[in-house]
């Protein structure tokens, strides 16, 4: 993994501004919210499940960049640093509103037309298993209109092209403001892929999740 990257200046598209008022209302019609990052994007992820309320509508499934050779408590680290609990789901497990779910380490996880969870083996995507790609492109082909995604900070490329088929799908692509990310290479890829997605904070990125915000 490369070093830490200078932040760089980026400010929302004009797109971007326009669309807030439209996506604040679709939120609450979302059935599912993936979120995807490596290098930086615990505290961020951290923040971001504490925004939930207790009981919310939709499910929110996490991919986070994670060695494989290295033990590895996330789900325990993110359920003790936050209000909500956080499952590493089994292959074949349906995927229920309310609930966080986090891709298994080792595993890439994607998402049957029936809405279960399938793991899978195979090599590794951007040198990640497991990858961001192929949950995001797999939820949007499941959820179409009804997804959410959202790239946070992050060393590499992986999941722009999921975000891409997101937005495509009719979705809702929205990725962290590189210029408060420690490692901006991901979302900046993912605005090449998908240069109308939502450019936010994540302070905005948790008020636009939470069903509850004014």
């Amino acid at each position: 993994m490369s070093g830490r990257s200078s932040r760089p200046s980026v400010s929302p598209s004009k797109y971007s501004e326009e669309k807030r008022n439209a996506v604040a209302d679709k939120i609450p019609q979302t059935d599912l919210v993936v979120i995807g990052g490596s290098a930086g994007c615990v505290p961020v992820i951290i923040d971001l499940l504490d925004a939930l309320p207790p009981s919310f509508p939709f499910a929110v499934v996490l991919v986070i960049h994670r060695q494989k050779s290295v033990p590895s408590e996330m789900d325990k680290v993110l359920g003790s640093n936050s209000h909500v609990r956080v499952i590493e789901p089994n292959d074949k497990d349906f995927i229920l509103p309310g609930r966080v779910y986090l891709a298994p380490q080792n595993y890439h996880l994607l998402i049957e037309q029936d809405r279960s969870f399938s793991l899978d083996y195979s090599e590794p995507i951007h040198y990640s298993r497991p990858s961001i790609d192929p949950t995001f492109e797999s939820a949007a082909d499941v959820f179409g209109r009804r997804c959410t995604g959202i790239l946070l900070s992050g060393a590499n490329r992986d999941g722009a092209d999921g975000l891409a088929s997101i937005l495509q799908s009719g979705g809702t692509a929205i990725v962290q403001n590189p210029a408060t990310c420690d490692f901006p290479a991901m979302p900046q890829a993912g605005l090449e892929a998908a240069p109308e997605a939502l450019i936010l904070a994540p302070a905005e990125i948790a008020s636009f999740i939470s069903p509850e915000k004014p």
